[in-house]
C-alpha cells in the first residue's frame, strides 16, 4: 500500500483566490492502477476508461468498475463512445473480480452505468446499457439506441441477471434540436445518458432507476419493467432541461421525484410543475435548503423552487448568465444552514456563495482553473457534522478561509490533448467507515485511481465502506466545449 504523503510545498497565487498555506492534512491513501488486462491503447495512449464504485462482492470494501463504450459521433460534443461494450471489475487491492466484453473507447460523457445494491444482500449489482448488435439491425450508429439492451448484472461474477430490449429505449434516437435553426442534430441533450438510481415505488430501499434519452425520461424497476416515460418539448441547445437530472423525495411521501430544472416529475412521472426557468440549466439537485425544507435546485439563472413550482430564490440572468454547476452543503459555520456554491459564468473559475438564511450572495471568489472548469463537488472531509470542503480540478478549497490547494502526488490531467473526458472526475465516499469522506479521483484517459484522505488510517483501521446516493448517483460532469483536436474512435 502506498504510504501517506503530506503536502510540503508552497503554491502559486491565483488571482482573487489567494492561497497562503497548503492543505497539510491532504494525504494520498492509495494510488491504484487499473489492471493491465483491462487497459486498451488508442492513438498512442493507454487508458482504462470511465469509472464507477461500489461494493460488488459484498466484502464490506469499495470495489471499482471501469467501462468503455463504442459508436463514436462524427465530431465535437459527440466524439467518443455512447454504448458500453466493456466492463472490468477490480477490488481495492487491484485484484480482478471479473470482466465482460472488449474494445471500446472513452465514453463521450459519463454514461449509462451505475452500481447499486438492488436486492439488499450486501453485494451491489451493475445496471447498464450494453451494445448488443443483431443481424436484424441495419445502419445503427451513435444517433440511435436500436442496438442496445439494458442489463442488470451480478456484482460478484458479472453474470447477466436481466437483459431486455424495451422499445422505450430501442426506439429512441437523436432528434433535430431546431430544424429551422440548427445545423446539426440534438447533441446537446442526446449525449448525456446517465442512469440514476431512485425509489419511485416507496420501497424500503431504492430499487428503481431513471435515464434521460434526449427529450425523454424513462423509469424502470429492479426487474427492468418500464414504470413510466415523460417527454419534453424543450430540446434546443442551452434552452433545454438539465443534461443530467436529479432524484430525491421533495414532497416527503417516501417516493422520489425527478428534477430537470424545467419540470419536476412526481414518482409516477407526472409533472408537478413545468416551466422554462432559465437558459443553461446545466446542473440540478433535490436537497434541503431553507430551514430543513427540501427544494429543487436549478442552476439556470440561479433558481431554487419548491414542489409546487413556487420560486424561493431567483438570482437572475445578470448574476447567473450561465449556471454551469451548483453544489449545496454547509460550507461555512459562520452562516446558519447550508450554502450554495454556483459556477455562475459558465466554464470559468468564477463562483459565488449564497446563504440559505438570507438568500443573498455572501461571497464571490475564483477557483483554480482546470481543463474544462467543471467538476466541483462538496466533500465531508472532516465528518458529517463538520464544515464541508469544496473539491475542484485537483484542488481542495476551504470556503471559510477562502484558501485552496492542490492534492499531493496528482499528475496533471490529460485535458483536451487526449480527449474531452481527460480530466479528474471525483466521487466523495466514506471508504473507511469512520464518517469522513475520502476522494476517489480518476482521469478516464489514464490508468490510475487516486484515493485521498485527511487521516492516518491504514488497512488495519478499515471499518467498512458505506455507500449512498452521492456514490451510486455520482455528479461527475463533462463540458460541452468544442476541442481543436478531432478524431473518430470506437468504430
Amino acid at each position: 500500500m502506498n504510504r501517506l504523503i503530506t503536502l510540503s510545498f508552497l503554491l502559486f497565487l491565483y488571482p482573487a483566490a489567494p492561497c497562503a498555506e497548503p492543505f497539510a492534512d491532504a494525504l494520498l491513501y492509495k494510488r491504484l492502477s487499473v489492471p493491465e488486462a483491462f487497459l486498451i491503447e488508442e492513438n498512442g495512449r493507454v487508458f482504462g476508461g470511465d469509472l464507477r464504485i461500489g461494493d460488488l462482492n459484498g466484502d464490506g470494501q469499495c470495489d471499482f468498475l471501469v467501462y468503455r463504450s463504442s459508436h463514436s459521433g462524427p465530431s465535437g460534443p459527440a466524439i467518443g463512445g455512447f454504448k458500453p461494450v466493456f466492463l472490468g471489475a477490480f477490488d481495492l487491492h487491484g485484484r480482478i473480480l471479473w470482466r465482460s466484453g472488449g474494445g471500446g473507447t472513452h465514453p463521450v460523457r459519463p454514461g449509462s452505468v451505475a452500481i447499486h445494491d438492488l436486492d439488499g444482500d450486501g453485494a451491489a449489482e451493475v445496471i447498464c446499457f450494453f451494445h448488443h448488435p443483431s443481424q436484424e439491425i441495419a445502419d445503427a450508429d451513435w444517433s440511435t439506441l436500436n442496438d442496445v439492451v439494458i442489463q442488470i448484472r451480478d456484482g460478484k461474477t458479472g453474470e447477466v441477471i436481466h437483459q431486455p430490449a424495451p422499445k422505450e429505449i430501442t426506439e429512441r434516437s437523436c432528434q433535430p434540436a431546431n430544424p429551422k435553426r440548427s445545423r446539426g442534430r440534438q447533441t446537446a441533450n442526446w449525449v448525456h445518458q446517465r442512469i440514476l438510481v431512485a425509489n419511485f415505488r416507496g420501497n424500503e430501499r431504492p430499487q428503481d432507476f431513471v435515464v434521460k434519452l434526449g427529450d425523454t425520461h424513462v423509469a424502470f424497476d429492479d426487474e427492468l419493467n418500464v414504470l413510466w416515460t415523460y417527454s419534453t418539448p424543450w430540446i434546443e441547445y442551452s434552452k433545454c432541461p438539465a443534461y443530467i437530472p436529479a432524484v430525491g423525495d421533495i414532497d416527503g411521501d417516501g417516493r422520489d421525484e425527478v428534477n430537470s430544472g424545467y419540470f419536476l416529475l412526481d414518482h409516477d412521472g407526472k409533472p408537478l410543475w413545468e416551466r422554462r426557468l432559465g437558459d443553461n440549466m446545466d446542473s440540478v439537485a433535490i436537497t434541503e435548503w431553507d430551514g430543513g425544507k427540501t427544494r429543487a435546485i436549478c442552476s439556470g439563472f440561479g433558481h431554487i423552487v419548491d414542489e409546487r413550482g413556487e420560486v424561493i430564490l431567483a438570482l437572475g440572468s445578470d448574476e447567473v448568465p450561465h449556471g454551469q454547476e451548483v453544489r449545496i452543503a454547509n460550507f461555512r459555520d459562520d452562516l446558519p444552514g447550508p450554502e450554495m456554491v454556483i459556477r455562475h459564468k459558465g466554464h470559468t473559475p468564477d463562483a459565488i456563495l449564497i446563504s440559505s438564511e438570507t438568500n443573498q450572495i455572501s461571497d464571490r471568489f475564483r477557483l483554480n482553473p482546470s481543463p474544462n472548469n467543471t467538476g466541483m463537488e462538496s466533500v465531508k472531509w472532516y465528518g458529517p457534522n463538520e464544515v464541508a470542503l469544496l473539491y475542484n480540478g485537483g484542488w481542495l478549497w476551504d470556503l471559510e478561509t477562502g484558501k485552496g490547494a492542490p492534492l499531493p502526488g496528482l499528475p496533471p490531467a490529460n485535458g483536451s490533448e487526449a480527449h474531452r473526458m481527460g480530466f479528474y472526475h471525483a466521487i466523495p465516499a466514506n471508504l473507511c467507515g469512520d464518517g469522513r469522506e475520502e476522494l476517489v479521483l480518476w482521469d478516464p484517459t489514464a490508468t490510475d485511481v487516486f484515493i485521498y484522505t485527511n487521516g492516518q488510517a491504514g488497512d488495519d483501521e478499515y471499518q467498512g465502506y458505506h455507500a449512498g446516493p452521492q456514490q451510486f448517483n455520482p455528479r461527475i460532469m463533462d463540458c460541452a466545449l468544442p476541442h481543436k483536436k478531432r478524431h473518430r474512435s470506437g468504430k
